[in-house]
């Protein structure tokens, strides 16, 4: 059983994997100013930015649900890992050979989901070198027949499963993996033969370039599976319903163009790339659905609902008109508009670059039309638009689709448009749809009001913790919120003491925690931050440490802003006690407890002195 990890080691992959790299290969990450960097928040449905990664800080903080952390965290949390195996992942993609502290040494046998990568990644190598063999013949011809040549192949990573059932498993135990470790990969059957056989294949990878699982098409007539194409089954790194293809291809360009172009098929995908449509992805072996909608979403990272496109390509067929209208149903997962790009003859891109060439695979894109006006064509194709009942009838099941146009600049068009379909006059048709949808047309659609929690509310994950989450919007604590800050983020410009700040300079019960865990823990050059979080012991206050870590400081500071900054607070502690000063000397009689008097007349002297130093010591805080 592997023991806990080297201390020293964890520190090393903290410093090699930079936040920003890690967080980037799952979403689209925007400069925020300050050296931050935003984009749309993995862990919760937003349209608005609102997660925060500070890669001088190492963190990342999402304020809208409040949650945060290091580049381990994150891993943990975006993948479902264990700490053990959030560290081991990126220790791997750094290059860290990690230490346990049973014995010293390093660990035998990696966390699951590593070992099923490296094996991914050594079958996809292996099934690379079978493209030449005398067997791959049917390969070759494939590859021929679909217009690409062999460095076409081999950029997007195809490669060949031998007839012999038991080919990659013995290259790969003899390479040091279990038979355990590849049935759970899913590249051997229980049975011990091997799960691809005889086919053509494509790996499948994430983001980051790693081998999740394979795509499989069927070249031999003899094939005992009877599904053309088959795909790795389930495994802990394989979610069909997450993956797409060509998405380590097509991140960096559907980042930067603000668009993805989602076709049905590998060869598509191959065909779009090849003819400049480099933003082309598929799903693997099911349709389309929300998850995949979520992680195009994440990486265009576009908050302008009128700026960013996601076009899907359908044959014009019956299962092509199916498939977007389940797509439509999906629409609302989206903030970029959608549309649908149809070749008329039915062709899909990998065919028709084969008979037109590139240049007709830009100009199927170029011709998309919005996927409502394709979805209102094919429903009211369903009716009879001769008689007046069946006008009527197509009217209304149009109707819904009019109302949930997202640019109500549209919506006027879309009803031209359909009453030119039906043959109606346009009045009645505004009429009939408005009667249908209980609401005014054309008009702009509203858009659903996001139920999203204020900037300053932590979410449900710090729910019934003892302490209350700090508005970050309140004037009343903004000096404490920004002392905080300027020790979380730069402490080296304050003294020992903290410039003699106190927990009673703080009034909000989070500040003062988290300050007294400041206290507690001397500031030391090296993995300070990291032993705060440790022993933070509430975990709002380890989830406030990273929001103000994250937070920006609007100016840059230097030794002389920070005493000011924090004389301003002591000013304002002052001014507190001085109040309640003020109103204990009116309640005490001056004959009757003379002693207590003088003590506190003396006090107040005292304090409207330092009042003032404070006052004249705090002036370089704005």
């Amino acid at each position: 059983m592997v023991g806990r990890i080297n201390d020293d080691d964890i520190a090393l992959v903290r410093e090699r994997a930079r936040i920003d790299d890690v967080v980037g290969g799952y979403l689209q990450l925007r400069h925020a100013g300050g050296g931050s960097l935003k984009g749309l928040c993995p862990f919760h449905d937003e349209k608005t930015p609102s997660f925060q990664v500070t890669p001088a800080r190492g963190f990342y903080y999402c304020f809208g649900c409040g949650e945060g952390g290091d580049v381990i965290s994150f891993v943990q949390k975006i993948d479902n890992l264990t700490f053990t195996e959030a560290v081991q992942l990126l220790a791997d993609k750094v290059g860290v050979q990690l230490r346990f502290s049973d014995d010293g040494r390093p660990a035998v046998q990696p966390g699951l989901r590593q070992r099923i990568f490296a094996a991914n990644a050594a079958a996809a190598e292996f099934y690379q070198r079978q493209i030449t063999s005398p067997e791959a013949v049917v390969f070759r011809r494939f590859v021929d027949g679909r217009g690409f040549d062999r460095a076409t192949a081999e950029h997007f990573g195809m490669g060949y499963a031998p007839k012999d059932g038991k080919a990659l498993r013995n290259h790969l135990l003899a390479a040091g993996f279990s038979d355990e470790e590849l049935v759970k990969a899913g590249l051997v059957r229980e049975a011990g033969w091997d799960f691809f056989q005889g086919r053509v294949l494509w790996p499948i990878k994430d983001s980051a370039q790693s081998v999740l699982g394979f795509g499989a098409r069927r070249v031999h007539e003899d094939d005992r599976m009877p599904a053309k194409y088959v795909n790795t089954p389930e495994t802990p790194v394989y979610k069909k319903s997450h993956v797409l293809y060509g998405l380590d291809l097509a991140r960096q360009p559907i980042g930067r163009k603000s668009q993805a172009v989602v076709v049905e098929g590998y060869t598509d995908v191959m065909a779009c790339h090849l003819s400049g449509i480099d933003t082309a992805v598929a799903s693997c072996g099911t349709a389309f659905g929300p998850e995949h909608a979520r992680v195009l979403q994440r990486l265009m990272g576009n908050n302008d609902a009128f700026n960013g496109e996601v076009i899907f390509t359908f044959d014009g067929d019956a299962a092509g008109q199916a498939a977007a209208l389940k797509v439509f149903n999906l629409d609302q997962a989206f903030v970029a508009q959608t549309y649908v790009a149809v070749e008329p003859n039915g062709l899909d891109p990998c065919d028709l670059r084969l008979q037109a060439g590139e240049p007709a695979v830009r100009e199927l894109v170029g011709r998309r039309i919005p996927l409502y006006r394709f979805v209102m064509r094919n429903v009211v194709a369903q009716y009879d638009l001769d008689r007046v009942d069946g006008r009527l009838q197509a009217v209304r099941a149009a109707a819904p689709l009019l109302s949930s146009v997202r640019d109500a600049s549209l919506v006027r068009g879309y009803l031209h448009d359909l009453a030119q379909l039906v043959g109606m006059d346009i009045e009645d048709v505004r009429q009939i749809a408005a009667q249908q949808t209980r609401r005014p047309m054309p008009a702009a659609r509203d858009e659903p009001a996001t139920r999203r929690p204020a900037r300053n509310a932590a979410g449900p994950m710090l729910e019934g913790l003892s302490l209350p989450w700090p508005d970050a919007d309140d004037r009343n604590t903004a000096v404490e919120r920004g002392t905080l800050k300027l020790m979380l983020q730069h402490p080296t410009l304050f003294d020992s003491t903290w410039n003699g700040v106190l927990p009673d300079d703080f009034t909000q019960p989070a500040y003062r925690a988290l300050f007294e865990v400041i206290l507690a823990n001397p500031f030391q050059p090296e993995r300070w931050t990291e032993h705060l979080q440790t022993n933070a012991g509430d975990e709002l206050v380890r989830q406030l440490q990273v929001a103000l870590l994250v937070e920006p400081i609007l100016r840059s500071p230097d030794e002389a802003y920070a005493s000011a900054y924090t004389a301003r607070l002591q000013l304002l502690s002052t001014v507190r006690r001085l109040t309640e000063l003020r109103s204990r000397l009116q309640r005490v009689n001056p004959v009757e407890h003379a002693a207590a008097h003088r003590q506190a007349f003396s006090e107040l002297i005292a304090l409207e002195a330092r009042r003032r130093t404070l006052e004249a010591a705090s002036s370089g805080a704005d």
